[in-house]
């Protein structure tokens, strides 16, 4: 509730100091759009959400995401699992975390955008990013899921995102190997041979 709360403190004041200089400050996810050149413009705005679960005790705190052991991203079996969370209600999140017509402008391949629901350390093009900052750092460990955008309201999206890993934790879901490749560059049928699927990319009309 916290963190939400900040979102929208941020949000008022980024527009109030932007109204005292006569200007407008926009929280569109994909302010800039060519319909007849999508491949053109400039890259949306996203809300990527970082995530850490934490254990508290009287004799310490501890980051359940990291393990010191862990080779690659010092990352626990926790965390994987809350990662495996993530992705397999991934489609599902993106009612909540993209919620608008806009959103789904945003999400499209060459923008930085996260198209592809995989998982890596540094893949720019997967729907999670394990960030990995300071190596030995316990507090640093962290998810970053990178679909959300701006034009979602973040009490709702925070405790779906919650609920999501935390589902992945119960029910120990695997998350498949991280993807390092560009993902944008990859043929359908590659994609489709190692298990990588296109996140959502419009609004269902009912």
């Amino acid at each position: 509730t916290k963190s939400a709360d900040n979102v929208q403190i941020y949000k008022d004041v980024v527009r109030n100091v932007a109204k005292k200089h006569d200007k407008v400050a926009n929280f569109m996810p994909k302010p800039i759009f060519d319909e007849k050149n999508p491949e053109k413009g400039d890259n949306g705005s996203g809300m990527h959400v970082s995530i850490s679960l934490w254990t508290k005790s009287s004799s310490k705190n501890a980051n359940l995401f990291y393990d010191e052991n862990d080779d690659y991203a010092e990352l626990s079996q926790t965390g994987r699992y809350f990662i495996g969370g993530i992705l397999d209600h991934a489609q599902s999140l993106a009612a909540i975390v993209n919620p608008t017509v806009n959103s789904y402008k945003r999400i499209i391949p060459g923008f930085e955008a996260p198209v592809y629901i995989a998982w890596a350390r540094g893949n720019r093009s997967a729907v999670v990013r394990v960030p990995v900052n300071e190596k030995g750092n316990i507090k640093s460990k962290r998810i970053e899921f990178r679909a959300p955008d701006p034009s979602a309201n973040p009490y709702l999206a925070f405790s779906a995102i919650v609920a999501a890993g935390m589902d992945g934790i119960t029910k120990m879901k695997e998350h498949g190997n991280p993807v390092h490749a560009d993902s944008y560059k990859m043929t359908d049928s590659k994609r489709k041979r190692i298990g990588i699927v296109v996140l959502q990319d419009h609004v269902e009309e009912s």
